[in-house]
């Protein structure tokens, strides 16, 4: 990641290069285009979404890159409205956040509570070299995050937490692996009560696994709990490896569980796997992550989501990894201001703290660009604005319509601005963008790194 406030001086990730390949699968203007993973300049893993006033909050880990072994340091913030355009909320939390945690930022989950949210994360002890569940407390969904307690919630070197709120207000915090463990959250959400409980893995509450006699059942690790018409849900990672996605109902939040089937069978390129299911505006999704991107595999992953329907009986139906991702649930609004490191798909482009606040775009080279989906436009747009900085000699914002070589409604110069963090805020007329498009900010100039963009927004 290029250190805010200087000029770009280190190559660019492969990651980002490469990810026009899978873009030029379906290049056609006007024609659907991949929007799975839903992070591209990145790899990301562990999903974790949490709705929260009309918006979805995704929390997840970052697999950094050429990883070898699950090498991860921090953990990235994202959220969208309509499903398909994310925000790059950046990294409010990270190993050094914990002061006693010594490496493995690994798969946890966030909550909201009493105004505050929680963040429950796996991380290596320093003082004991086990694996121990922290938590992260912070007053907005996207951080920043501070150590809770200053210790570890609970630690008996297993992983994967996940956090459940009953609707008498009970909390549960669950995790394990290669057992499956919870203990009853008080209130204040940083203690619990009594003692870790451990959950008999029977075949019948979890499936029978053949040919490892030391688990006999399919649960592996990475459990996602939730409720649903009265019923719990315990959706798992299954028999490593590679892993599937199966999952158990129970009548109560501490079973007894009886197990269901698989919910994804074992596929993509990504030898592990792992869930998070939350209802949006109407529907269910199901998140979880693979290896699709390139450079991508089972240490440098990354995350999809999925859109499904509940069988009629309350069972969660079959769901296949796609590359052309869930459905947008309505549309964007182009005449407020709009972050630029709101992406359904982005191509050459990295992101990094802004000066300014919030995240920026950056790393633009020549035939870069970002897609932005489901943008409405209405009856036209006049004119784009749109912040933007340079230490070099700048370049052209193309805007198009439904494609990267799509239709030209506007161009604007961006000039120096004597640094990478330099703001200033350029325009430029707008003619033919009516209807609802996919808008494509496409960046145009000579040789090297051109500018970088902060928020863009149309007028009408």
């Amino acid at each position: 990641m290029r250190s805010t406030l200087l000029s770009p001086v280190i190559p660019r990730r492969a990651l980002a290069v490469l990810a026009t390949v899978l873009c030029a699968l379906a290049l056609a203007p006007a024609t659907a285009r991949a929007d799975n993973p839903i992070v591209q300049h990145i790899y990301t893993a562990d999903p974790a979404p949490l709705v929260h006033n009309g918006r979805v909050y995704l929390y997840t880990g970052h697999d950094e890159d050429g990883s070898t072994w699950f090498t991860m340091k921090e953990w990235r913030v994202w959220s969208s409205d309509d499903m398909v355009n994310w925000t790059d909320h950046g990294s409010p939390m990270n190993l050094s956040t914990f002061a006693w945690a010594k490496q493995d930022a690994w798969a946890g989950q966030a909550i909201a509570r009493n105004g505050k949210f929680y963040w429950y994360v796996p991380v290596v002890n320093r003082s004991t070299g086990r694996m121990a569940i922290g938590v992260g407390v912070a007053d907005s969904p996207t951080g920043p995050f501070r150590d809770a307690i200053g210790r570890p919630l609970v630690e008996n070197g297993e992983i994967d937490p996940t956090v459940f709120i009953d609707d008498n207000g009970q909390a549960y915090l669950y995790w394990g692996n290669p057992n499956l463990w919870y203990v009853r959250l008080n209130a204040d959400m940083v203690s619990f009560s009594g003692s870790p409980t451990q959950i008999p893995l029977t075949t019948a509450g979890f499936g029978a696994r053949t040919g490892d006699a030391a688990r006999p059942t399919l649960y592996e690790e990475g459990p996602w709990v939730y409720k649903r018409n009265g019923l719990y849900y315990n959706v798992f990672a299954a028999k490593c490896c590679s892993e599937f996605i199966a999952y158990s109902t129970a009548p109560s939040p501490t079973g007894p569980w009886t197990y269901r089937g698989t919910v994804m069978p074992t596929q993509g390129s990504a030898f592990t796997n792992h869930a998070g299911i939350v209802d949006f505006k109407g529907s269910s999704y199901f998140f979880y992550h693979n290896g699709a991107l390139p450079g991508g595999g089972g240490f440098t992953r990354s995350v999809a989501v999925e859109r499904f329907s509940y069988n009629a009986d309350g069972t969660i139906p079959t769901i296949t990894m796609t590359s052309g991702g869930a459905p947008q649930a309505g549309t964007l609004n182009p005449y407020v201001r709009q972050e630029a490191e709101t992406i359904a798909w982005g191509s050459g482009i990295e992101t990094e703290p802004s000066s300014e606040g919030g995240m920026n775009v950056g790393w633009i080279e020549n035939g870069d660009y970002i897609k932005v989906k489901g943008v409405a436009f209405g009856g036209g747009a006049r004119s784009f604005n749109a912040r933007v900085a340079s230490a070099g000699a700048g370049g052209t914002i193309e805007v198009r319509l439904d494609g990267p070589n799509g239709t030209v409604v506007g161009r604007c110069g961006v000039s120096g601005t004597g640094g990478w963090q330099n703001w200033a805020t350029v325009s430029c007329p707008i003619s033919g963008a009516t209807g609802t498009r996919d808008l494509y900010l496409r960046f145009a100039g000579g040789s090297g790194y051109l500018f970088n963009v902060n928020w863009w927004q149309f007028s009408a």
